[in-house]
């Protein structure tokens, strides 16, 4: 896919990604892209060019009903973003949306997204 890039002032929710593992900064911000899960890279404070896994769409399996997009920057520390401004480069997308039967079986896809990631940007610093 051609990259696509988006950008925004780092937006509060209820903070399920945190409670899951997975901290995010997200945005609420147009774009034409399939609801899924994209492998990309994210610019947020000091990290640059930093991989991330984004996701674009409602996160139904938490009760949500607005459409955002969450960037999960890899390996950096769980901290407050809000009010910041975030940039994101998606590159490659992993998978279509969904909504799970229980929290457990979205972490454990959670999970392996995030290893399909970690090889992807192996080959594609």
């Amino acid at each position: 896919m051609e990259p696509v890039h988006l950008a925004g002032m780092v937006t509060k929710f209820k903070g399920d990604g945190r409670k899951l593992g997975y901290p995010t900064a997200n945005l609420i911000t147009d774009t034409d892209l399939k609801d899924g899960v994209y492998f990309g890279f994210a610019d947020l404070r000091e990290w640059k060019h930093h991989p991330a896994l984004i996701f674009i769409g409602t996160p139904t399996t938490m009760g949500e009903t607005t459409r955002r997009i969450e960037a999960y920057l890899l390996d950096i520390p769980d901290d407050d973003h809000y009010d910041q401004q975030l940039k994101v480069k998606i590159q490659h997308f992993h998978r279509s949306n969904q909504k799970f039967e229980n929290v457990e079986k979205l972490i454990e896809t959670m999970k392996a997204d995030e290893s399909a990631a970690r090889s992807w940007f192996a080959e594609h610093p």
